[in-house]
Formats: C-alpha cells, sequence, structure tokens
C-alpha cells in the first residue's frame, strides 16, 4: 500500500522537514513546529501513548501509518524509525492526504484541519512577498535616470 507516502517521506527528509527519533520529536512537539505526528504500525504501548502525549502537548495530530518501523525508517534513510514528525504544515497536508486515501474516516478531520493551516501560511507567505515588493517600488526614484551601461574607450 504505497500511494506515495514513502515518496513524500524521503523528499521531507531531504528537506529538512522531517524531525525522527525520539528526542527531536519531543523537542518539536514541545516548541510547536511539529506539525504532525506518524507513528509505525508497530509501534508498542508505551511509545503510542507518549506520542499522543506530544501531540496534546504540541498541538499536533498523531496518524498511525501502514509501515512497520523498518519500512518507516528506510523511507527517511534510517534503520528503524517509529515516530516521526512533520514540521512543514504543506508536507504534512500531502501526507495526511495520502493517509486518507487508505483511510478516509480516520483521517479526514485532520486532513481538513492542515490543509485549512497550509492554505493559511501559503496566504500569508503571499502577502509578506507583495509587501516586500511594494516596499521596494516604493524605494525607487522613477524619476531617476537608470545608470548608464558601462561605456567603451577607445
Amino acid at each position: 500500500m504505497d500511494n506515495g507516502l514513502i515518496g513524500l517521506l524521503g523528499l521531507a527528509q531531504k528537506a529538512g522537514k522531517v524531525q525522527s527519533g525520539e528526542e527531536s520529536v519531543s523537542a518539536a512537539a514541545k516548541d510547536h513546529k511539529a506539525r504532525l505526528l506518524l507513528l509505525s504500525s508497530d509501534a508498542g504501548e508505551r511509545t503510542q501513548r507518549h506520542a499522543r502525549q506530544l501531540g496534546i502537548e504540541g498541538n499536533s495530530p498523531v496518524l498511525s501509518v501502514p509501515f512497520t518501523r523498518t519500512e518507516l525508517g528506510q523511507a527517511i534513510g534510517r534503520g528503524e524509525c517509529v515516530l516521526l514528525a512533520f514540521t512543514d504544515v504543506g508536507l504534512a497536508a500531502a501526507a495526511a492526504k495520502k493517509l486518507s486515501l487508505a483511510d478516509p474516516e480516520g483521517c479526514q478531520e485532520v486532513l481538513e484541519r492542515l490543509e485549512y493551516k497550509a492554505e493559511k501560511t501559503l496566504r500569508r507567505r503571499r502577502e509578506t512577498q507583495a509587501r516586500k515588493k511594494a516596499a521596494q517600488a516604493g524605494q525607487r526614484k522613477p524619476w531617476a535616470s537608470p545608470p548608464n551601461p558601462k561605456q567603451e574607450t577607445e
């Protein structure tokens, strides 16, 4: 059941938007930087409780993936991985969308929440870019002539 989630995990790892391992996932969740926590299918009960607690502390959803710890680890270039966190909301929404194809009722609420956050983030980035562009345009003096190109001397 690989609907592109493995590839997405590899892409996110290369982009540096995934935290893996208990300590780094805990730090990301407690700093409210984790957008989505993914838990392997063969995670122990203690790890599941810990992941749920981190999700509550960091206000991030926790989803179980249909991959074992070995498959999840190989997707991000490690030996094994039981718990990982997406730190980018767009990639987290894409992962939730891929998971919702297999389990629509279990992931629908999480998917809607992450898509809303991703749209909001994208809108803010565009507004910020527009403000920067307008500020740069305001700094130019329209009455000034453009600089002369380098004149060749003979």
